[in-house]
């Protein structure tokens, strides 16, 4: 079993990157491989699935990445290609909230997760949360999710709002607030 590989990504492709290490080129697939630089050094937290037919290896850029995916797996219905889309879809923090919150409205907008499978993971997820750093802040935290709803209808990409949001997590402000400082720094 591999806990991570540092090595040097030398191809993307639509589902998987290939990380070269001592001279072995690992496949492995990621959630957004176009996230990655060809040529640069990463470190990437691995989880590696056998099957009767192949040995397959997923990676992650943060171990609570890696978390989520190993608890995403063990719902029933879920397998390690929907999770990683999971994953692909919505950053940590915001699926977190949504299973504690029971949110099924935000896990029904992503792609393979219909109404069913969303209320699968709330019900075998919801509360196993509750110890992880990024929960404790987020649990509840519905002007957050106002503010991320807000940024996005303004037309920034979800990806930066995500990381605008991270950098104010542990502020208590209202939705109005979390926009502002979002929108600052955002526009920096």
């Amino acid at each position: 079993m591999y806990s991570y590989l540092i090595g040097t990504v030398v191809e993307m492709n639509i589902d998987h990157i290939v990380v070269e290490n001592s001279g072995i080129g690992y496949l492995i697939y990621v959630n957004n491989p176009y996230e990655y630089t060809r040529g640069k050094e990463i470190k990437i937290f691995l989880y590696q699935q056998v099957k009767e037919d192949a040995l397959l290896l997923y990676g992650f850029k943060t171990s609570e990445e890696k978390e989520m995916f190993l608890k995403l797996i063990l719902v029933k219905g879920i397998g390690c290609k929907t999770a990683i889309g999971i994953l692909a879809t919505g950053d940590v923090t915001s699926i977190i909230s949504a299973i504690e919150t029971g949110n099924v409205a935000y896990l029904k907008k992503i792609p393979g997760i219909g109404p069913k499978a969303a209320q699968q993971i709330i019900l075998d997820l919801q509360g196993k949360f509750k110890n992880t750093p990024t929960a404790t802040t987020l649990i509840n935290n519905n002007d957050l999710d106002e503010a991320a709803e807000v940024l996005i209808a303004l037309g920034y990409k979800k990806s930066e709002v995500d990381k605008a949001l991270a950098v104010l997590l542990n502020e208590k402000l209202d939705t109005n607030g979390y926009v502002k400082r979002a929108l600052s720094l955002l526009v920096k």
